[in-house]
């Protein structure tokens, strides 16, 4: 037996961090930009895929399996053919707890479960379903031949290959293989999983990663195997020769690397020590080599000497990132479309938003996964739970509708609040001087910084900014105001300026009106103008020299 104890503001933001171990921020990603916030908060894994990012899947807390975007060759698993912006449910995946998953270009979609079976679907025109057609498969089917007998912890596509990692360290590859990525000695193309040994026989595989034509495989004592397309110096053998079978990178001997990235047409490795190397084309400074020449052998990336923890790279794209053990996150190659040579810093938390916002298609790099090792800056945990009933503990309604926020953060943030909630312990209070819209828009000003709305809408906010005297809040309102401005609204604007005391605003709106002086004359804003401000109006605008032929 136990007794319920209503949450105190001592335990906020205690309660705050253990409920956002649990999400997963996909709002960065514009193919979710239409599911509800109830909706977003249940995903705890997801991936985004297509040549315009415009297809996902996602897992949720109850381990459903959904899928949305323009299913291309079936590629959303969900029987036909049909694109959808409304998720619809993959039956067949609910309950299968998924470990792995990538994606090829046509597309196809491979996946690894926590049991160790693979499913795929999709693309299929060079078997790299691996079901022994070329049939697209428009539901995940599971890839059986050779693996029923394995459990697959990893998979990795290329852009018509794929291959997998067992516990045992073994790889199976099938699919396309005009260049010998599927490692099997020949250039015809594998229809069925099947092991990848010659010089891989015997030793185990801890990492592996695919380019558009390549594969990659790293040992379990360091060494880095490559094989497949060439041309460009991404297997990093020190020629453009294509490899139909594994070979060392006789270049990292004595190296110990622990993970593997490929991009298009490159690779990034990571060593015990932190150390990155990158090899192969870059025509975008994906290499991170502050030039654009091609690299066939790995070469050592100059990173300020701070220990990294993370590469990453994307087979779709020329785009590099990496994470440092403080957490900052780096990234270099193209962004969009123009070349960053040298790695560097971002404001970002994660490798993912490198992708997300730079990468071209703005596709995810591997599964996003909520896990214990994921980290939410504090700005990023409290955006996140604005508006959020499921510890809010205190509810704003106007005009008949509900906002959720926590009195906490409200009496940390605002003057206002710390007065007013310090008299009353009310869990719900009504506003009627302002709209649904202002309002709602200072409560998320108060959890993320930035106002959230368009210029027309912002002389409301900076209304309440004067009256609640929020000094930072009336200078941004002002900032968006004046992006809105126009020769029909100008006067409008003018008007709030001097009625709201906005000073900088006030400035703006003159000499905006003074430049644009015969088409401001000539709106009906000009012709209502409050006679005092009109004559105010008219005698600056003299002095500045504005009736003068």
């Amino acid at each position: 037996m136990f007794t319920y104890c209503k949450p105190t503001r001592h335990t906020f933001l205690w309660l705050l961090y253990l409920h956002l171990q649990s999400m997963l921020d996909v709002g960065k990603w514009p193919v979710f930009a239409l599911l509800p916030p109830e909706e977003l908060r249940l995903i705890r894994q997801a991936c985004v895929f297509g040549s315009a990012a415009n297809e996902a899947l996602y897992v949720t807390v109850n381990d459903e399996v959904f899928a949305l975007g323009t299913n291309c060759s079936g590629c959303l698993g969900l029987g036909d053919l049909q694109s959808t912006i409304e998720p619809r449910r993959i039956d067949v995946l609910c309950g299968k707890k998924i470990v792995s998953l990538s994606y090829g270009t046509g597309p196809h979609v491979v996946i690894a479960t926590a049991d160790g079976e693979v499913f795929a679907w999709g693309h299929n025109g060079y078997s790299q379903l691996g079901n022994g057609t070329t049939n697209h498969g428009l539901t995940p089917a599971q890839v059986s031949t050779n693996l029923l007998n394995k459990r697959v912890t990893e998979v990795a596509c290329g852009s018509h290959h794929t291959i997998a990692l067992t516990t045992d360290g073994e790889v199976f590859a099938w699919g396309y293989n005009n260049s010998g990525q599927v490692g099997s000695g020949s250039t015809a193309n594998q229809p069925t999983p099947r092991r990848v040994s010659s010089c891989l026989q015997n030793k185990v595989v801890v990492n592996i990663a695919c380019g558009q034509l390549c594969s990659m495989a790293v040992l379990d004592n360091g060494e880095t195997y490559g094989w497949g397309y060439n041309c460009n110096g991404q297997l990093g053998l020190g020629n453009n020769g294509n490899q139909q079978t594994p070979c060392r990178i006789a270049a990292l001997q004595g190296v110990n690397i622990i993970q593997v990235a490929c991009g298009y047409a490159h690779t990034l490795a990571l060593t015990d020590e932190g150390f990155i190397y990158a090899w192969g084309a870059n025509s975008y400074g994906q290499l991170g080599t502050g030039n654009k020449s091609n690299q066939a052998v790995p070469t050592l990336i100059n990173t300020d000497k701070e220990r990294m923890v993370e590469v990453a790279a994307c087979h779709t794209s020329h785009t590099s990132a990496a994470k440092t053990q403080s957490g900052q996150v780096l990234m270099w190659g193209q962004c969009r479309g123009q070349a960053v040579a040298c790695p560097h810093i971002t404001h970002f938390a994660s490798t993912d938003d490198v992708f997300a916002c730079f990468a071209t298609p703005a596709v995810t790099w591997h599964l996003l996964t909520v896990d214990g090792d994921d980290y939410l800056t504090v700005a990023q945990s409290l955006k996140r739970e604005f508006d959020s009933p499921d510890i809010s503990d205190l509810k704003f309604l106007v005009d008949g509708k509900c906002i959720h926020v926590h009195k906490a953060l409200l009496k940390i943030r605002c003057e206002h609040f710390r007065v007013l909630l310090n008299e009353t312990d009310e869990e719900s209070i009504e506003i009627h001087q302002f709209s649904y819209l202002v309002y709602r828009a200072f409560l998320e000003y108060l959890y993320t910084d930035i106002i959230n709305l368009p210029p027309e809408d912002a002389i409301g906010l900076l209304d309440l900014a004067t009256f609640y005297r929020e000094t930072r809040l009336k200078r941004l309102c002002q900032e968006t105001i004046k992006r809105g401005i126009s020769e029909e609204n100008a006067i409008t604007l003018l008007s709030a300026a001097v009625k709201y005391e906005a000073r900088d605003l006030e400035e703006f709106c003159f000499k905006f009106c003074v430049n644009h002086l015969t088409a401001v004359t000539q709106t009906q804003a000009f012709a209502d103008m409050d006679h005092e401000l009109l004559k105010t109006f008219i005698s600056k605008a003299s002095r500045y020299g504005a009736f003068k032929n």
